[in-house]
C-alpha cells in the first residue's frame, strides 16, 4: 500500500503499520471459495464455518499468527475416477481472517463437511493508565548516569 494514500499517513497513528499490512493483505482477497458463515454465540462467542464438502480431517490445516486465522485445505486427486460429469471442486484453498484484539480461538470440529471453528473474545475492562511526569534529571558525572541505569 502506497503510503502517501494511506489511512494512517497522519502522525496521530503511531505504530500501526502491522495494521496497516493487514488492511492491504485483505483488500486484495476476494476468493469466495469455499462458502462460509460468521455468527454470533452467546454475548462473547463467535463460530466460523466453512463448508468442505469433499474434504477429510487430514486434508485440512488451521494456524494463528500475529491475529491472522488460516485455515489451509487440499485434497488428493482420485486419479482413478472416470468422471461422466465433474462439477465438484477438487481445489485447494486458503482463506484467513483478521482477529481482533483479545478474540482467542477455542477450538475447531469437522462434522459432516463443515470446519466449525470457535472464538471467543475475552472481556477485559478498558484499563486507564496514568502517566507520571518526572523530575527533570541533571547528569553531571558518568557515575550518576551508571546509577540510573
Amino acid at each position: 500500500m502506497d503510503r502517501s494514500s494511506s489511512l494512517f499517513n497522519s502522525p496521530l497513528f503511531l505504530g500501526f503499520d502491522r495494521f496497516e499490512r493487514l488492511v492491504d493483505t485483505i483488500s486484495k482477497v476476494q476468493d469466495s471459495y469455499p462458502p462460509y458463515n460468521i455468527e454470533q454465540i452467546g454475548e462473547h462467542g463467535f463460530r466460523i464455518t466453512l463448508a468442505l464438502a469433499g474434504f477429510h480431517r487430514k486434508d485440512i490445516s488451521i494456524s494463528l499468527e500475529n491475529n491472522q486465522l488460516t485455515i489451509k485445505g487440499q485434497q488428493k486427486q482420485e486419479s482413478e475416477a472416470i468422471y461422466i460429469y465433474h462439477g465438484i471442486a477438487n481445489r485447494q484453498f486458503i482463506k484467513s481472517f483478521v482477529l481482533a484484539d483479545g478474540v482467542e480461538v477455542r477450538n475447531a470440529e469437522f462434522v459432516d463437511g463443515l470446519l466449525h471453528i470457535n472464538l471467543v473474545r475475552m472481556h477485559n475492562e478498558a484499563e486507564v493508565k496514568t502517566i507520571e511526569i518526572d523530575e527533570p534529571i541533571s547528569f553531571t558525572t558518568p557515575r550518576q548516569i551508571e546509577e540510573i541505569k
